[in-house]
């Protein structure tokens, strides 16, 4: 037990980061523990803690390297990052005014229209897309300022073999990078990925062939059809991660030959197969997938309010974080947290896994002791 005189002279902020020490190492290192967010939508301008401060709505979510967490709140139409040791939330872009504007200037002053997720290439630099302004923009990690890399801002599918900023994207959601300064982008408008080369600024369609149809399992990227191509991850090796919405569907793209490989999902939208292959379970619009240290695959079952894992080892699924209903919380005991149509899932390097969980505007945490 901390003795009185220790918790009278402690800062809020070093009592909040050595709670956060003794959940993650300690017996309660299993239960899921809210991060950020006091369950209200909002937004409010300035450095806060994070537990007692609205968020809107979290979606793609994604630690730095930094080591902060960033968040993207499509609700406040800002991205925000979390310092876990602090508590505290800071601004990176936007200014809580939705709209397309500032760039050139500061990221913290420009105006954004629901950012999606967020990664960073290899020095820093921090890219996000957002879905309702049909653009991709990155912010510099040396100066703050943020400007447009992929998108004209307008819905359509042009510009395939010219510049990225002049092509049309068709409400994009997730975004990767790979270690060839290579951006990839979930057209889902346009059934499509699209890729830019981030070294000459030039698109092209990198898989999809625009239809919505069921993927073939060993089907090669440039023709086969992808049925609402909605979350990607990269695996830092020769893979990329692929959730399909409408799909209902996880591949493996194999970047090596060029094939999608089938890993989890009938097809069918539904929230069953837990104990069992992930191939012959049915998922519910997943909208969030990340890889974890050991190879498994986090997904954001969303429509089925749960974060679900497939393991690598044994190619099972099973549900970590829900119980298939909607609710809030409590936290505690990861299978009767319940969420709120989560979007965004992370996992860290050491097992922890966040979780957006978007109706609800908190942003959750759990240790994976699997991952061990």
């Amino acid at each position: 037990m901390l003795r009185r005189t220790f918790v009278l002279g402690i800062t809020r902020a070093a009592l909040f980061a050595v709670s956060a020490s003794l959940l993650t190492v300690g017996a309660l290192a299993a239960d899921v523990v809210t991060v950020a967010g006091n369950g209200t939508k909002g937004f409010v301008a300035g450095e806060h803690v994070a537990t007692e401060t609205p968020i809107g709505e979290p979606y793609g979510i994604a630690k730095g390297p930094d080591g902060q967490l960033y968040i993207c709140e499509i609700a406040a139409h800002v991205v925000r990052k979390l310092d876990e040791k602090t508590g505290k939330l800071t601004l990176v872009a936007g200014n809580g005014t939705k709209g397309y504007a500032g760039d050139g200037g500061p990221a913290t002053s420009a105006q954004l229209n629901e950012p999606y997720e967020v990664r960073f290439d290899q020095e820093g630099n921090v890219f996000f897309v957002e879905m309702k302004n049909h653009i991709v923009r990155r912010v510099d990690k040396q100066t703050g300022k943020i400007s447009t890399v992929a998108g004209t801002g307008q819905p359509g599918f042009t510009g395939d073999g010219g510049p990225a900023t002049q092509a049309k994207l068709n409400i994009p959601h997730s975004i990767a990078l790979d270690h060839q300064n290579r951006l990839y982008i979930c057209d889902i408008g346009n059934h499509r990925v699209r890729v830019v080369d981030l070294k000459t600024g030039i698109i092209s369609t990198f898989a999809g062939n625009g239809e919505k149809k069921p993927t073939p399992d060993g089907a090669k990227i440039d023709g086969a059809p992808l049925n609402g191509p909605r979350a990607l991850d990269f695996d830092g090796k020769h893979s990329l991660y692929l959730a399909l919405r409408e799909g209902n569907a996880v591949y493996r793209i194999d970047l090596m030959t060029q094939t999608l490989q089938h890993l989890a999902g009938i097809g069918k939208s539904g929230y069953a197969g837990d104990g069992g292959p992930a191939k012959a379970a049915t998922l519910a619009g997943p909208k969030g997938i990340a890889l974890g240290p050991t190879g498994d695959i986090y997904l954001a079952d969303t429509e089925s309010h749960t974060i679900r894992v497939i393991r690598q080892k044994t190619g099972v699924i099973e549900t970590l974080v829900g119980d298939g209903k909607k609710g809030d919380g409590p936290d505690g005991a990861p299978r009767s947290c319940r969420t709120a149509r989560p979007h965004g899932v992370y996992c860290d390097n050491v097992g922890n896994v966040y979780i957006g969980d978007s109706e609800n505007h908190r942003v959750r945490r759990i240790l994976d002791a699997a991952t061990k």
